[in-house]
């Protein structure tokens, strides 16, 4: 494999990136590459790798070596890296959100003032769990019984193209916290913020604690998780393709977290403050365009303020501003791929031949100046059914689908008639029936009054197809480890 010059030219990224394999940056087997463009101007951002099985085969194998020094590590030297980490990224925060803008599409402030400060309490975080994260001693009769919690191994990461920065910071930083190492697969469409996390990060690891391999996901993400000495397995993306990396972890019975898609419901009641419910409707439907797999995008209104309360929503989704992501006052960005535009503006057609209304948006935006953009007007589809294809699919964009209900028992058996089960919501002043409705919703997330509010250290996961396991919390750390019993007679 060759090396790869890292020395940044000017601007926001260098010219080409190359694989992280044991602490050096190398060349693809293949020798290809992918480029990677910026989807608000159409704009060559850099190259990346088109890695294959033997990259992998290579990665894999410097996590291996890696690991016996670093499961041994003394839990302050991961405390401290973990810390440096956060340190690092905080110093660099306006270059970072810069380059998740451009890469992205996501506008500079969800950038600035969301993915950046959870990229970073996810080291900060972690950093405080390696102290926590400990056996038990148990008492006997006539032994003592001992329980150690060690780390698996190589880890697998797998993350998708929405929030890059922040899925790799949830993935690796609980990841190292309990003493694995990993090989780590960023989405190849947007993943140089990722790469630019290795380049600051890089002195810091020992050799292969943490290696990246980037490529398609037909010739990197089957040979990582089907990998022999792969020894656990951490998706994010789609329900498709989380088939499909459970059945090649099937090959070597390797556990699995996985945190899926979603068709989250908000729920909004008669004594609901309308306003408040009808903002958090509209940040919810544009928020890195839609593309936020806990989004609400299915809003359940109780009939007698149904009317009331989308005239608010639409006024306030009308008030958003599209246009340029470097631009502080834009609220709405390009989407991150053409194929994910192509796809949303595909379901405008769906709902209205489904018998939907659109009652705002519903096609391409025209950003002046921005002629290859690719921007899509912010959109709320109205008589919509539960059974609605634009009900029950994951759309991945801005839009939503408002939801008329009169029997609260009724509308929880159709905010629960869906494949997912990934977020939601309640908006009502009465707090018995807020508490009700929440406890009876089949979801991993429920808020009240509120939306995308995630204190750290509240777990967050799936029911149903929206995947297993707990994230963003120590619950996660019990999928990072064995428990291996001792036993001791007296």
């Amino acid at each position: 494999m060759s090396t790869i010059v890292t020395d940044a030219p000017s601007g926001l990224f260098q010219d080409e990136y190359g694989l992280f394999i044991d602490g050096a940056w190398v060349g693809s087997a293949s020798g290809r590459t992918i480029p990677l463009t910026n989807p608000a101007t159409g704009a060559h951002l850099a190259k990346i790798q088109a890695g294959n099985a033997a990259d992998v085969s290579a990665a894999v194998a410097a996590a291996k070596a890696a690991f016996p020094r670093w499961a041994r590590s003394r839990l302050e030297e991961r405390q401290e890296i973990l810390l440096e980490i956060a340190r690092r990224l905080k110093a660099r925060t306006a270059d970072f959100a810069r380059m998740e803008s451009a890469n992205n599409g996501k506008t500079i402030v969800e950038a600035t003032i969301h993915d950046l400060p959870e990229a970073i309490g996810q080291f900060e975080y972690f950093s405080g769990s390696v102290y926590a994260l400990h056996g038990e001693t148990r008492d006997y009769p006539d032994l003592i019984g001992l329980t150690h919690r060690e780390p698996l191994g190589v880890v697998a990461q797998i993350i998708p193209w929405n929030v890059p920065l922040l899925m790799a910071s949830m993935k690796l930083a609980p990841a190292l916290a309990a003493g694995n190492t990993v090989v780590l697969k960023p989405a190849e469409t947007v993943c140089l913020t990722v790469l630019e996390l290795i380049r600051e990060i890089a002195d810091l690891l020992p050799p292969g604690v943490v290696n990246v391999v980037t490529g398609y996901g037909q010739d990197v993400g089957e040979a990582l998780v089907a990998h022999p000495d792969v020894r656990k397995v951490a998706f994010t993306g789609s329900t498709a393709t989380a088939r499909k990396i459970i059945e090649y972890a099937a090959r070597n019975i390797i556990p699995q977290t996985m945190e899926l898609g979603g068709k989250s419901a908000s729920i909004v009641c008669a004594s609901a403050d309308l306003d408040e419910a009808a903002r958090m409707a509209a940040l919810s439907t544009v928020f890195n365009k839609g593309e936020v797999c806990m989004a609400g995008s299915r809003v359940f209104v109780e009939r007698s303020v149904h009317d009331a309360f989308l005239e608010r929503f639409v006024r306030e989704v009308e008030a958003v501003r599209i246009g340029d992501p470097s631009h502080p006052e834009t609220r709405l960005g390009a989407m991150s791929s053409r194929q994910q535009y192509e796809k949303v503006q595909g379901y405008f057609d769906v709902a209205l031949s489904d018998g939907a209304e659109i009652a705002l948006g519903g096609g391409v935006a025209h950003v002046p100046d921005l002629p290859d953009g690719l921007f899509l007007k912010p959109t709320i589809l109205a008589g919509v059914r539960n059974d609605m294809r634009v009900a029950q699919e994951e759309i991945f964009g801005p839009v939503t689908s408002v939801i008329a209900w009169d029997d609260e028992a009724a509308m929880l058996g159709e905010v629960n008639d869906s494949r997912y089960g990934l977020a939601g919501a309640v908006w009502s002043n009465d707090i018995r029936q807020a508490h009700r409705i929440a406890r009876e919703m089949q979801t991993g997330v429920v808020w009240v009054n509120t939306y995308y509010n995630l204190p750290r250290g509240m777990p967050v996961g799936g029911y149903k197809q929206s995947g297993f396991g707990r994230e963003l919390s120590w619950d996660i750390l019990r999928d990072y480890t064995h428990t291996k019993s001792v036993v001791i007679p007296l």
